[in-house]
């Protein structure tokens, strides 16, 4: 029987010029590099540059996943950004993004899932996509987290870095078997009791101003390999596969030691996961499309190999996306 599965035609990735390095925070607050990497894994972050705006950066990342997918921007018919460091309070980072791609039809709009988000949207899109609303989509993970942070702050302003991510996906018939490509599975969850552990303190609606990031992050941790893990299986469960079957795993690059937590409690080899964190820092929604670039790049994500996305963000929100390339 024919089924409607959404392709990944193309990826794109964007990342500031300017990088700062570990050293270089060291500078700022009281911290070192040697500090930061054993309790992080990361190295350095891209800030984006002054006047630089997160449709700039998710403007960069689609042309370059359009260009690789072969698609001419006005064959877009929906655009999904992802964001939690959007432009303006409104209208949404995706329409400057749609027109800066000279795009006029269709729909645009954010998701705002913190780091969960790139899976959120991708999730949104999928099922646009497979319910025959629309045909081809942009999904972009863009932030500039740099601007929210409390640069006093040495728990998170070493955390955080700017970029941008961006999958093609195109509507396309499938067998509907566990061998089609394109996105399998979607799983997204969410639980606002946990939303003091990872926030902003301000807000339009609250204190009309912009705020800094708050993190719990031992609590962060905790519910991250957990709440992770869970998923992971949820989704491999649902959709019949066994951990060893999925190709390459590319998690959201939150810490290294969330990471290796993760892998340690499912036995995934870590020759099977996508590490950018030392080189990226960890750039929220922008991070599973960044790293996804990264592996592409690098010759890991051949046709047809099983890649499994999963994100743990500020809400709680958490989930998971399985899709074969």
């Amino acid at each position: 029987m024919a089924f409607i599965r959404s392709v990944i035609r193309g990826v794109g990735a964007y990342l500031p010029a300017k990088v700062l390095t570990n050293d270089d925070i060291s500078k700022i607050v009281d911290t070192s590099d040697e500090w930061i990497r054993e309790r992080t894994g990361i190295e350095q972050r891209h800030i984006a540059a002054d006047g630089e705006l997160t449709s700039d950066l998710g403007i960069a990342a689609s042309r370059q996943a359009l260009v690789r997918a072969g698609i001419d921007p006005v064959d877009i018919d929906l655009v999904v950004c992802a964001t939690s460091t959007p432009d303006r309070t409104f209208p949404a980072t995706a329409v400057r993004i749609q027109a800066g791609l000279g795009i006029s039809k269709g729909a645009a709009f954010d998701v705002q899932a913190v780091c969960s988000g790139f899976v959120y949207a991708l999730a949104i899109a999928d099922n646009f996509l497979r319910s025959g609303q629309f045909k081809r989509a942009i999904v972009v993970g863009a932030e500039t987290f740099s601007r929210i942070l409390d640069w006093s702050d040495r728990g998170t302003c070493v955390l955080f870095g700017d970029g941008a991510g961006a999958l093609v996906l195109e509507a396309q018939t499938q067998l509907g078997n566990r061998d089609d490509r394109g996105i399998l599975s979607t799983t997204i969850r969410s639980d606002g009791r946990f939303e003091e552990l990872l926030y902003v303190d301000g807000g339009p609606g609250s204190t009309k101003t912009t705020g800094h990031l708050r993190m719990n992050g031992r609590e962060v941790f905790r519910h991250a390999v957990q709440k992770i893990s869970g998923v992971i299986e949820e989704t491999l469960v649902e959709t019949g596969y066994a951990p060893d079957e999925v190709d390459l795993y590319v998690p959201h690059q939150a810490n290294k030691r969330i990471l290796d937590g993760i892998a340690k409690r499912l036995n995934i080899s870590p020759d099977r996961i996508m590490y950018t964190l030392a080189k990226h820092g960890n750039t929220s929604a922008a991070s599973i499309p960044l790293a996804l670039n990264v592996a592409f790049e690098a010759r890991r994500l051949s046709e047809r190999k099983l890649i499994l996305m999963e994100a743990m963000g500020g809400g709680l929100t958490w989930g998971a996306a399985l899709a074969r390339w």
